[in-house]
């Protein structure tokens, strides 16, 4: 069997479940990967065939997205090109991470494909939302990368075909310490936006994970680390809790090692608004904006000693299983 398999590189999250499940892709046949994006920050070991720039996200300078960079980097004509060009007809199955080419290309090419990850879980109603829904937000979900059926990723089973997340082999075959430090990996910040509140609290060591970091160094009770895979993930096995955005992945493996999460959702970024609204109902503490205060808030988040929730691994090959015979059934 032949798989294609797109991934979504705007941000990390794709990657990670994307390694994780290679070998397991690996025993249902061969796999070729599709890039899309060019603004994930970590080494891709994977046999990645096709590449396109595609549509990546850009962040403003403290916690939210730069609308302008977006839109000044979306090329539709060089897209289209990309979408006709891929050969996707050579392929049995059709695994889709969210990338808006791959569902031109099959558009084009009268293909199918499944949408398989975390964005697939929105197209159900059940999935939480915000207070107030964004219209705009809910048409990307339903839009940008359609596809005749969904397997969805995320924390909770909110509907049928919503499963758990994918923790990578290493969280789950950790033993989880505590060494007191936080971890922190918020990529929508920039260092001098939060260098300060940290510094304010001289007894609590951080672990910053920063992109424009190439050495590992410690200054004062900051060690500042490159985004590195095994750094991340030795640092999140021993932390006492972590603050960071409002992804999925992250903070799934974070519950799942029973570590204290603290989430920032990056300003205007509606699935990562919905995130936030899911972790707010388990009990997660959220907060969105950060201000002059956010020691006060760090302190505060640090000595509520609320519940942390039970999330469950995936048990990928099952998944991958229900995934290829719902791909047979379209």
């Amino acid at each position: 069997m032949k798989i294609f398999y797109a991934i979504q590189a705007t941000g990390n999250g794709h990657i990670s479940r994307a390694v994780q499940l290679y070998p397991y892709l690996q025993k249902f046949g061969s796999v070729d990967f599709f890039m899309s994006g060019n603004n994930a920050s970590l080494n891709v070991d994977l046999p990645v065939k096709y590449k396109s720039q595609g549509c990546s996200l850009h962040y403003s300078k403290c916690g939210g997205l730069n609308y302008w960079e977006i839109a000044k980097n979306v090329k539709p004509i060089q897209m289209y090109k990309d979408a006709n060009s891929l050969p996707l007809k050579k392929y049995d199955v059709i695994i889709n991470d969210f990338d808006s080419i791959t569902s031109l290309a099959c558009k084009l090419q009268k293909v199918n494909s499944v949408q398989f990850g975390h964005q697939a879980s929105f197209i159900s109603e059940l999935a939480p939302r915000p207070e107030k829904k964004s219209i705009l937000g809910e048409t990307i979900f339903k839009h940008y990368a359609p596809s005749p059926k969904h397997i969805g990723l995320h924390f909770e089973p909110y509907d049928s075909f919503i499963y758990p997340p994918i923790i990578k082999e290493e969280i789950i075959k950790a033993t989880a310490t505590n060494l007191g430090h936080i971890s922190v990996y918020l990529p929508s910040f920039q260092k001098h936006c939060l260098e300060k509140a940290f510094k304010k609290l001289p007894n609590q060591h951080f672990h910053w994970f920063l992109n424009d970091i190439k050495t590992k160094h410690r200054i004062d009770n900051i060690t500042y680390y490159p985004v590195d895979q095994k750094y991340f993930n030795e640092s999140l096995i021993s932390c006492h809790g972590i603050i960071t955005g409002g992804g999925f992945e992250t903070p799934a493996e974070a519950l799942y090692l029973k570590k204290k999460v603290l989430s920032i959702p990056i300003l205007n970024h509606y699935e990562q608004e919905c995130n936030a609204a899911a972790l707010k109902k388990m009990g997660v503490p959220v907060i969105f904006e950060v201000g002059d205060d956010f020691e006060i808030q760090i302190e505060k988040w640090l000595n509520t000693n609320a519940p942390i929730p039970n999330i469950k691994a995936n048990n990928v090959q099952e998944t991958l299983e229900h995934l290829f015979d719902t791909y047979h059934d379209i």
